[in-house]
């Protein structure tokens, strides 16, 4: 028999792991506004990270004037940016339009996003109004009393750094831990979750947008190109002008979702590179010296993109009304793109009226202009590169 010695009798023996905290039953709400476009699946693989059933991550609805009046009635705040107005009918959706009600509502305020421009620009800041559009909103359902507790949801907002990966699980863990009894251990672990969540739906975004790319450049097909904000995709904020246009037989590739692969970029990007004009394929420094908003910098670097890209021919620029952030960019964005001679037009200070008759004149417009155009545009942008092309 083994003698014991004391570093035997007094080691600290192994403590059994915690068992695991079932959440499956808990149900959150999740506004469909703003920046949640573009990181949604973020949240989706953060949140299944903790245990919560995808059936009981709830996304409200596409915006709509329907939604606004029966949910948001009387709880606007005072905004001019039309997407953040939008906010409190998707609010009111989740709280009282549910028929299995929630219990919590998570409406991010995000600060930084996860730009495939980070380390390229100065920085992917989230523009002010739209960060702080969650906090805005809210006081119209706590203005007379509080609507969250009356009916038993929990409201949180965590003030999140999407864009700077390291610092968000301990951002998250010191916001969320209460309302669902994390530890840090496991909010990382959630967080690893939903980045690989984000950047598996982003990749395959993309290789469909090189799909795309693909065909139109085996067949000489054109595509048309969307300059917009991630919220233009909301139905009830873009109007659906992209599909109006689709329906003409033309494919459609939103920025956010253009295909990055080094041959592409190479391709488009390369002789620049080489010459000193800029540092990389994502460096728009030569265009936009105040790289600090992350929708931004990507409408910029869209509008190189269309420039270069040979099948793109023609580009739709969307803004909403009175929008601040975009303003500054309506003309470098248009000098840039019309510089060989791409076709591009605006629809500019969308709100929540849709006027079919004047969208339905300006789409056959653009038809009109690509059917006559396209292979001209082709062939001069393909004279620019060199014929070695990737995508052939």
């Amino acid at each position: 028999m083994p003698t014991l010695t004391l570093p035997t009798w007094f080691a600290r023996k192994r403590s059994a792991a915690p068992p695991p905290k079932d959440r499956s039953t808990l149900r959150v709400g999740i506004p469909k506004v703003l920046n949640i476009w573009n990181t949604h699946q973020f949240w989706v693989g953060f949140l299944k990270g903790l245990g919560i059933e995808s059936e009981n991550i709830v996304f409200s609805s596409d915006t709509s004037e329907e939604q606004a009046r029966e949910y948001g009635k009387g709880r606007g705040t005072v905004d001019c940016c039309y997407p953040v107005k939008c906010i409190s009918g998707h609010y009111g959706e989740l709280l009282f339009g549910q028929k299995k009600k929630i219990n919590i509502l998570l409406s991010p305020m995000i600060y930084t996003l996860p730009s495939f421009m980070r380390g390229h620009v100065q920085e992917t800041l989230t523009c002010t109004r739209v960060m702080a559009g969650p906090d805005n909103i809210k006081a119209g359902f706590l203005k007379e009393r509080d609507v969250f507790a009356e009916n038993g949801i929990a409201y949180l907002s965590p003030f999140v750094s999407l864009g700077d990966r390291p610092v968000v699980a301990k951002e998250l863990y010191e916001q969320l831990k209460d309302a669902f009894d994390l530890t840090l251990e496991e909010t990382t672990e959630a967080v690893k979750a939903g980045y690989e969540a984000l950047d598996t739906f982003s990749a395959r975004m993309r290789n469909q947008g090189r799909e795309i790319l693909t065909w139109c450049a085996k067949n000489q097909k054109p595509c048309i190109l969307v300059l917009a904000r991630p919220y233009h995709m909301d139905t009830g904020i873009g109007h659906e002008i992209e599909s109006d246009l689709q329906a003409h037989g033309y494919p459609i590739l939103w920025l956010q979702y253009f295909p990055i692969d080094d041959d592409l970029m190479e391709w488009m990007f390369g002789e620049e590179i080489r010459a000193g004009k800029i540092k990389s394929a994502f460096d728009i420094n030569d265009v936009w010296t105040s790289s600090y908003s992350s929708n931004t910098n990507e409408i910029l670097w869209g509008a190189k993109v269309a420039a270069r890209c040979p099948w793109i021919t023609c580009v739709i620029r969307f803004s909403s009304y009175e929008c601040g952030m975009d303003q500054p960019t309506y003309t470098p964005t248009q000098k840039i793109v019309e510089a060989t001679r791409t076709l591009f037009f605006k629809f500019g200070d969308l709100d929540s009226t849709k006027p079919a008759g004047g969208v339905k004149i300006r789409i056959e417009t653009i038809v009109h202009y690509v059917e006559k155009y396209s292979q001209e545009i082709i062939e001069r942008k393909l004279g620019y590169l060199s014929p070695n092309c990737p995508l052939l």
